[in-house]
């Protein structure tokens, strides 16, 4: 529990106040960047599902409580069933089930799509539902098996995230890497 108190003013804290506030010390954006978001999968979108083995899944439940999901499989393990919708394969896992809970109760989702040793992040937003069978099951099977649920997500949409973080993390750089 955070101490409230002790993120007062008079320790120092400054809270930012507004969207005003915010957009005088950032500026506006460049139209570039408003304008490469899109709802439906491009080529280049499509290619990195392709080589992505890895993505994140963000969500949360009707009180905003949020939740931060690894999903990782083989490259392309996303099954892309539409142009505006991606499937994702419920692996075996933890079985807490907090990403899944929180689509019930809340069907906004985010996706951040990482390909190892690449530069592009690929940021997908829409609504989630969960599926317990479909035609495509059978793609989604891993060495032989089909799960038992997917999350399909309705593409609201997506657009290549800028990738500055992962330049200044040098995180596809070994040397950068914690020693164990």
């Amino acid at each position: 529990m955070i101490d409230t108190a002790a993120l007062s003013p008079a320790n120092g804290y400054v809270e930012l106040g507004s969207a005003a506030e915010l957009r005088e010390l950032l500026g506006e954006p460049h139209p570039i960047v408003i304008d490469k978001v899109h709802r439906h999968l491009t080529d280049a979108d499509r290619d990195i599902v392709a080589r992505s083995p890895f993505c994140l899944l963000a969500t949360s439940d009707s009180r905003g409580n949020c939740d931060v999901s690894p999903r990782g499989d083989g490259p392309g393990f996303t099954h892309v069933v539409g142009p505006s919708t991606l499937a994702l394969p419920d692996r075996p896992g933890n079985r807490r089930a907090d990403s899944l809970h929180n689509i019930l109760e809340n069907p906004h989702a985010g996706l951040l799509y990482l390909v190892p040793g690449g530069k592009e992040v690929l940021r997908v937003n829409g609504r989630a539902r969960i599926l317990t069978d479909a035609p495509f099951f059978d793609a989604l099977a891993d060495r032989g098996r089909r799960p038992q649920l997917a999350v399909l997500l309705e593409i609201d949409e997506i657009f290549l995230h800028c990738p500055q973080s992962l330049r200044r993390a040098s995180l596809w750089d070994p040397a950068s890497w914690p020693g164990e």
